[in-house]
């Protein structure tokens, strides 16, 4: 009677531990739905966000927010025509002016500065009322829009820092969902090409949704709680990871799942062993990635910092997503999910000629041969690097323009002498008249005035001789900076200059945080193949597949899309993202090559068992991961754009180049020394009889 309840229960447990899942997912999604939609609204996308504490225009930033009225929203308003302005034209400006004022709280009154050619007038309006709030600031902007209208010939733009941070933070504001549905429909395709069932791709596809959201949440937490920076770049890139990885790790578990249920008759205990067999693989490399991301925190850059934090939470999400509620769902759904390809129990897969089985033994005749030539090849791309553009400035930033970059084109033809964009300068109340003097005696200042005056702090606005974001007003920038040192207790800001510290910030992180990765990196695959020697190799092989890829770039970037500059964060950014990922298919491959050898298999046949066995479930996963960061070159920045482009190039040369061919014909050439200084370097493994697992019943348990 004890053994037969004992029976009844084993039987019911497969059911309750699923629906018990579910029931814990349900309760997370109840809890942290409400604050994952406080995700976007939680996003910092001020160039001054990104900022370190330690630059000076950070803060100049700070201390215009003491100021009275706080933080000032600077406007250009350009009124143009070809040929010359009429008289109607400047009383119309004028009429426009004199309404916003009526409108809004200015600060003082604006003066109209005209061209030198009689075809411009430009009036710098500038006001407090909006404050740091977003939405205000966004209201005021578009609202002298309205006001500021053309027509008959005369055009009229609204440019300035204000107008350009709104048209920056609209586009950031729609990235959220447009990135999460376009990303949604590329999966979606993938997923249903590779499983060729109309069901199968809804549950991971679901999954992957649900661990966005947790993700989502996990950030705003971490926001809230530790004051993390998240920006639209590090939002944009933690959805499109989620999706990525997450699906990655989808792809490993059913692949193996699907193999399991041949074997055993009941899905849940198909599942275990599906579990026991790829888990540790997938946590690993998920463990590898989070541990790249985490790098990041040792970056002077906030929105980098931000980043790795942000990154590693989606990263996470996927994980304890798929390799729990993805498992409940299949097991409750059982074999009819995988229709009209239903794995049956007992059966045996169709015998098919594997294309990485090819692959692989073509590789293996003159391993030396595809050695060295996929390695010049790497080389050869790597090259492109040299082609690369110049940092990229605000106005070359959108890839369609907005109008506030069209104003500030407008005004570079029309005012050459003269920026429009100033550039500002705070100092001490009391040395406030030496600094102006001193400022107006600097090489490459048009003009200086004093602005606004409190707390201790006098605000003084400078206007270069060079356009915005130019070599001479960069010139002009450092000359201030070294004109005013210490001893006058000034500093040096505004939109250039923070520009200019972004810059040198992002070549302090890239020196810092690029061994950072590889050590922490390679410390994580030394302990999981307990090697130095394979680690090394996937190491070496990651950074060529970073430098060929970033290499492409620069054969497309300008001369194909005729990108002006490359964003300043995309050497570091690729790089931890390229190597984190890439080491992920490394990990799969190589974790199966030791588990050959430690069977006794020789290093020939170890690693093309261990490609044939891995390499359709590696490419699927590449191709899937691919697409997700691809989806970035949809969008309409171009730092995004570059990022996803060279990330997306760089796991298609990783998975169909290196883990295919250069990883596998080293692994061949260097033979036991692979595993070096490990017991395998020195005695082959104990050798084990191939045998064809027997299928298991649910009785047999």
């Amino acid at each position: 009677m004890g053994a037969a309840e004992t029976m009844k229960r084993g039987l019911r447990r497969p059911r309750t531990v699923p629906w018990a899942v579910l029931g814990v997912w349900l309760a997370v999604f109840l809890l942290a739905g409400p604050f994952a939609g406080k995700f976007s609204g939680a996003q910092q996308n001020r160039a001054v966000d990104y900022l370190p504490d330690s630059a000076d225009s950070t803060q100049v930033a700070r201390i215009q927010n003491t100021l009275p009225g706080g933080e000032a929203t600077d406007l250009v308003l350009v009124y143009h025509r070809d040929g010359g302005l009429t008289a109607a034209d400047r009383q119309r400006a004028a009429d426009q002016v004199a309404e916003i004022g009526t409108t809004y709280e200015l600060a003082g009154r604006p003066e109209p500065i005209p061209s030198q050619d009689g075809s411009t007038l430009m009036y710098p309006v500038s006001s407090t009322q909006p404050g740091q709030d977003e939405d205000a600031r966004n209201d005021f902007v578009d609202g002298v829009r309205d006001v500021a209208r053309g027509g008959d010939g005369l055009s009229v733009e609204v440019g300035g820092p204000g107008a350009l941070t709104t048209d920056m933070s609209k586009v950031f504001g729609s990235l959220d969902g447009t990135l999460l549905y376009a990303t949604l429909g590329v999966v979606t395709v993938l997923l249903v090409l590779i499983y060729r069932s109309p069901f199968l791709w809804l549950v991971p596809l679901a999954v992957a949704g649900v661990a966005a959201g947790m993700a989502m949440a996990g950030a705003y937490g971490l926001h809230e709680a530790f004051g993390v920076t998240i920006s639209g770049q590090s939002g944009g890139v933690m959805t499109v990871l989620v999706l990525g990885a997450g699906t990655d790790y989808a792809l490993l578990l059913i692949s193996r799942y699907r193999e399991e249920l041949r074997r055993h008759e009941r899905p849940y205990d198909a599942m275990r062993a599906a579990m026991r067999g790829c888990g540790p693989a997938i946590l690993a490399s998920s463990g590898t990635v989070a541990a790249g991301l985490l790098c990041l925190l040792a970056a002077d850059l906030n929105s980098s910092r931000g980043m790795g934090p942000v990154a590693m939470v989606g990263v996470l999400s996927a994980l304890v997503a798929m390799t729990t509620l993805l498992p409940a769902l299949l097991v409750l759904l059982g074999r009819r999910i995988f229709w009209p390809l239903i794995p049956a129990f007992g059966s045996r897969p169709k015998a098919r000629r594997s294309l990485f089985a090819a692959m692989g033994t073509s590789a293996a005749h003159r391993p030396l041969t595809v050695l060295v030539g996929g390695a010049v090849l790497l080389g050869a791309l790597a090259l492109g690097t040299l082609n690369l553009p110049g940092g990229l400035r605000q106005a070359d930033s959108f890839t369609q323009k907005p109008e506030s970059i069209s104003a500030m084109q407008t005004l570079a033809r029309a005012y050459p002498q003269r920026s429009s964009q100033p550039i500002t300068v705070v100092a001490p109340a009391d040395h406030a008249a030496a600094v102006l003097d001193r400022v107006r005696s600097t090489d490459g200042v048009a003009d200086a005035t004093t602005g606004r005056s409190g707390g201790g702090w006098t605000e003084i606005s400078v206007h270069a001789d060079a356009a915005p974001e130019t070599p001479g007003e960069t010139r002009t920038i450092e000359a201030l900076r070294a004109g005013l040192d210490r001893s006058y207790g000034a500093y040096v800001g505004g939109l250039s200059a923070q520009q200019l510290d972004l810059a040198h910030s992002q070549a302090r992180d890239r020196a810092v945080v690029v061994p950072l990765v590889l050590a922490a990196v390679f410390v994580i695959l030394v302990g999981l193949l307990r090697s130095l020697v394979a680690p090394l190799m996937l190491l070496v092989a990651v950074v060529a597949v970073w430098g060929a890829a970033l290499g492409i770039g620069g054969l497309v970037f300008e001369p194909l899309l005729g990108f002006k500059g490359t964003d300043p964060g995309l050497g570091l950014l690729s790089f931890v993202f390229l190597v984190a990922l890439g080491v992920d298919y490394g990990i799969f491959l190589m974790h199966r090559m030791r588990e050959e050898s430690l069977a006794g298999a020789e290093p020939q046949p170890a690693a093309l068992t261990a490609l044939r066995t891995t390499g359709g479930v590696i490419a699927s996963a590449g191709v899937v991961l691919a697409a997700t960061f691809a989806v970035l070159t949809t969008l309409p920045l171009v730092g995004l754009v570059e990022l996803g482009f060279v990330i997306a190039v760089g796991v298609l040369l990783d998975t169909f180049l290196v883990r295919t061919y250069l990883v596998t014909t080293a692994s061949v050439l260097l033979r036991r020394r692979v595993w070096w200084p490990g017991r395998l370097s020195r005695e082959p493994g104990r050798p084990v009889p191939p045998k064809e697992p027997e299928p298991v019943t649910a009785s047999s348990h």
